[in-house]
């Protein structure tokens, strides 16, 4: 089987369960495990390099307004890959193509690759596009083992914290303007032992003010922006700190956003697992 993989979890996903040998195609945000690196790049963004947090917001704002993509499809690219599955998503424009862009594109070059969407609110569906994924590529077991061993660590973090105090988190996906969470990001909170104070878990995240992070009475501020590694969420989370923005004597951890927060793959529990030890280190 040729697989082509339009988003980095399901790329994540694929080596995961075994089958990434048989990954051909990927974006250009598709960098985990390194040997995804070395497949043909047949997405890129629209975006320019080097753009602030503001410049993006700007940006992503005015192209959906517009109704223009986010993203570039390298159709000659992707014929020449003569794929037999393609993995998208219909999640969230702002993270990588749409699913009907992919069937448009697919249809003109009279190609027949089947066309897996998935679309996870949170963390139960992505154990389910884990399950899905492996399926289709013949990894079945394998996807299911990985779900177990996700399952079984989650576990022994509940257990872990259980009984004592919540501290009260304010996650921010998105800096400047700040975001709070949505989908998976609260339940990871709450799986970590404490108590996500902005946010919504299943729900888009969602504009907030920074009069609203001060509200919330955060113990603990998580700088997870969408897209950023840590040394780049550091960086902000500097930022925030010099500029006064946030309340006083609040505990602020920069997390790697891209590999453990933003990502609906395996790696979710990682950044569950961290969360944990900052808000518990005896536990």
């Amino acid at each position: 089987m040729r697989v082509v993989s339009l988003i980095p979890s399901a790329t994540e996903i694929l080596f995961a369960v075994g089958a990434g040998d048989e990954v051909v195609g990927v974006t250009f945000e598709c960098d985990h495990p390194a040997q995804a690196r070395g497949r043909r790049i047949v997405s890129t963004t629209t975006l320019a390099e080097g753009l602030s947090p503001r410049e993006i917001d700007d940006a992503v704002a005015a192209a959906v307004a517009a109704g223009e993509d986010l993203y570039r499809l390298d159709a000659g690219a992707l014929a020449g890959l003569d794929a037999d599955l393609v993995v998208t998503q219909d999640l969230c424009a702002v993270c990588a193509l749409d699913a009907a862009t992919v069937d448009e594109a697919l249809a003109h070059l009279s190609c027949r690759a089947e066309v897996l969407t998935v679309d996870p609110h949170d963390l139960e569906g992505v154990f389910a596009s884990v399950l899905r994924i492996g399926a289709a590529v013949g990894c079945e077991a394998e996807a299911q083992a990985l779900v177990a061993r996700c399952r079984d660590r989650l576990a022994a973090v509940e257990r872990s914290v259980a009984g004592r105090p919540r501290p009260r988190v304010v996650v921010l996906e998105w800096t400047d303007p700040p975001y709070a969470p949505g989908h998976w990001i609260p339940e990871m909170v709450a799986l970590a032992g404490g108590e996500c104070v902005l946010g919504t878990a299943g729900e888009r995240s969602g504009r907030v003010t920074w009069d609203d992070v001060a509200a919330a009475r955060p113990d603990v501020v998580v700088v997870a922006p969408c897209g950023y590694d840590r040394a780049g969420a550091q960086e902000q989370a500097d930022a925030l700190v010099a500029a006064g923005l946030l309340p006083a004597a609040v505990r602020v951890h920069a997390v790697d956003a891209n590999g453990e927060w933003a990502r609906p793959g395996p790696r979710l529990v990682d950044g569950v697992e961290e969360l944990a030890r900052v808000l518990h280190p005896p536990a």
